[in-house]
């Protein structure tokens, strides 16, 4: 699945979930979505997105996106409200914004970001599409007529995956259907988010060039490959009067260094390690370290270390770890650690590892999942179950949270509580159906107290009346 900012375009392209929430919209300039409407439609949207194979599952690269958004929101004209930033793992540089306040952003353009302040840039501008109400007010500037071509497009981009040739074929189409106005009423809404997006990038104490230096990169990209430009400049029109009025404002403000966070270059050294073949990979990081040719030295030797764990060369990625610790603790060089020690049958070491990260980083979620999975295996069940109850309570909407929930409550022969932790795994995965089988199958065992029979008779209740709400027919406007 690849989702863009088209959203306006996006109105059809789920109507089972969607059609239902689109209000009668009157007349244009007075109807606009509410913050709740748009909030139910993106997460129709993301229940899709959460299933698809294309979501990157990976807590640590997520965590950081999450905090990174989080420091830039309450820099923002609406601090409280609620966003989530989540990655797609895909090669081209693109980044998107959807009803109610999810932000998607591709790896490619996250290893293609020379500095934070640069990608801070690409989600300061996405968070003020979202604060703007730019997808709402596109959307109730749309005659209903339109709406059936612009879902259209929608989807011929959305198949498109990372192909140039067909989102340009698709974008043809918009000009010959009469839909080109729709896009031209997108480019102010970049300018708007430019101009916003510049200032809470400043205010958020991230360099405001970066987004400057960023746009003339994908500028350059553009000139370059022409037909095969980043899918970036395709969904945000990259005009040379939004440079310029980019640049110029950036040329107004005083000079500010700000160097990388840690945890940026190491999620990046990560990224980088995932990619392409494992041999390619290795020689990478290995010839820059040889030619010191990095920005972070800690950073190459983690990025070192992944790629080796790939291949599988356990013994050099222990060493290439132990010298990324040497610039001190983070909870990056744990999960790796635990990572190698378990490739490598260590499940003895891998325990010390988990126990002595979880002493230090308490709240780190890939290390809480590491380490539940490494009891689990070790057949320490009840000290995974504390582990993860602990940490659903701050953390209810993580989906292997529960998963992992479930799987400690199977070794210790608790079948209601499993099923009903299995059941709020699939809720989260958008699968209602699969849920309600879960509890059901609770129910037959009755081998759990009044108490649990009770809440898992209660929460079924729940999903069967969402279940059924969820299959009525779309409102007709």
């Amino acid at each position: 699945m690849k989702l863009i900012y088209l959203l306006p375009f996006l109105v059809g392209l789920m109507p089972h979930a969607l059609a239902s929430e689109l209000p009668d919209l009157g007349e244009s300039s007075q109807a606009v979505f509410s913050s709740q409407q748009e909030r139910r439609i993106g997460e129709s949207i993301m229940m899709d997105i959460r299933r698809s194979r294309d979501m990157m599952g990976d807590a640590e690269v997520t965590d950081y996106l999450n905090a990174l958004g989080a420091r830039l929101v309450a820099n923002s004209q609406e601090s409280s409200r609620s966003f989530e930033f989540f990655v797609i793992r895909d090669s081209t540089l693109n980044a998107f914004a959807l009803p109610g306040g999810f932000i998607g952003v591709h790896t490619g353009l996250i290893l293609s970001a020379q500095s934070e302040s640069e990608l801070a840039s690409v989600l300061a501008h996405e968070i003020s599409h979202v604060t703007q109400r730019h997808l709402a007010r596109v959307i109730a500037g749309t005659q209903k007529n339109t709406l059936t071509s612009l879902a259209a497009l929608a989807v011929a981009i959305l198949a498109a995956r990372s192909n140039p040739q067909v989102v340009n074929a698709a974008l043809a189409t918009a000009q010959a259907t009469g839909i080109q106005s729709q896009l031209d009423y997108t480019r102010e809404h970049e300018r708007e988010a430019d101009r916003i997006g510049l200032q809470v990038l400043g205010a958020s104490g991230f360099d405001p060039h970066g987004m400057a230096d960023f746009f003339g990169r994908m500028q350059k990209y553009g000139r370059l490959y022409e037909n095969n430009a980043p899918v970036y400049l395709r969904t945000h029109p990259l005009t040379t009067e939004r440079i310029a009025d980019v640049q110029n404002r950036v040329d107004a403000l005083p000079y500010r260094q700000v160097p990388d966070s840690l945890d940026f270059q190491l999620v990046r050294a990560k990224l980088e390690a995932e990619e392409g073949s494992v041999q390619n990979a290795v020689k990478v990081f290995e010839a820059a370290l040889a030619e010191k040719k990095y920005t972070n030295k800690a950073a190459q030797h983690y990025g070192f270390a992944s790629a080796l764990l790939r291949s599988k060369d356990y013994s050099r990625a222990e060493r290439e770890l132990a010298l990324a610790r040497k610039s001190g603790a983070h909870p990056m060089f744990d999960v790796l650690a635990l990572q190698i020690k378990l490739a490598a049958r260590q499940p003895g070491a891998a325990l010390d590892v988990c126990r002595g990260g979880l002493k230090h980083f308490p709240n780190h979620r890939a290390l809480i999942h590491g380490c539940a999975e490494t009891m689990l295996q070790a057949g320490a069940a009840a000290e995974a179950l504390s582990l993860v109850s602990a940490a659903l309570k701050g953390r209810d909407n993580d989906v292997h949270l529960h998963m992992l929930q479930a799987q400690a409550y199977a070794a210790l022969g608790k079948i209601v509580p499993q099923h009903r932790a299995l059941a709020e795994a699939y809720v989260l995965q958008g699968n209602l159906t699969e849920a309600v089988v879960q509890l059901q199958i609770a129910l037959k065992t009755r081998d759990g107290d009044f108490y649990q029979l009770s809440m898992a008779e209660a929460r079924l209740r729940q999903l069967r009346a969402l279940e059924k709400e969820m299959r009525k027919p779309p409102q007709q406007p």
